[in-house]
């Protein structure tokens, strides 16, 4: 069985649009992926820092008729961009770069998301670090 999942904003607006906690609540678990719970969690735990400067980089959107990746894959580099991760070991401009590149990469509005993320602002309506933490427990540790 193929399940087809949906891109992580995908997710993220139709949580924020249920009417109630528990739909929230069950809408992220339904969608259960690591790379949503890798967005989640480095935007609301304070343990997780980002090495970027705050603010948008300079980047261009993708188009959505050709978006060559997604954030399912693209979450594997956010090693890169958090502190203590391998992206210490390399230049800020090229760890930037990187950056650049993963929202080059992905659909628009997954962009917005990591800019969001990276800038530990709120993703949605009512997405809250008290809500991720009903929804999986464990994953913020601060």
């Amino acid at each position: 069985m193929i399940v087809n999942k949906k891109l992580i904003f995908e997710v993220i607006d139709a949580a924020a649009a249920a009417k109630t906690k528990k739909e929230k609540v069950k809408i992220l678990q339904e969608n259960d992926t690591w790379a949503l719970k890798d967005v989640l969690r480095a935007t609301y735990d304070d343990v997780i820092e980002f090495t970027l400067p705050p603010g948008s980089p300079p980047y261009e959107e993708n188009e959505i008729s050709s978006i060559p990746s997604n954030l399912l894959k693209q979450h594997k580099k956010f090693t890169y961009i958090i502190k203590g991760g391998k992206g210490d070991q390399i230049q800020s401009f090229k760890r930037e770069k990187m950056f650049i590149d993963m929202l080059e990469a992905v659909h628009p509005e997954d962009a917005k998301l990591l800019i969001k993320m990276k800038d530990k602002q709120s993703l949605g309506k009512g997405i809250t670090k008290k809500l991720v933490q009903e929804a999986y427990p464990g994953l913020i540790i601060k």
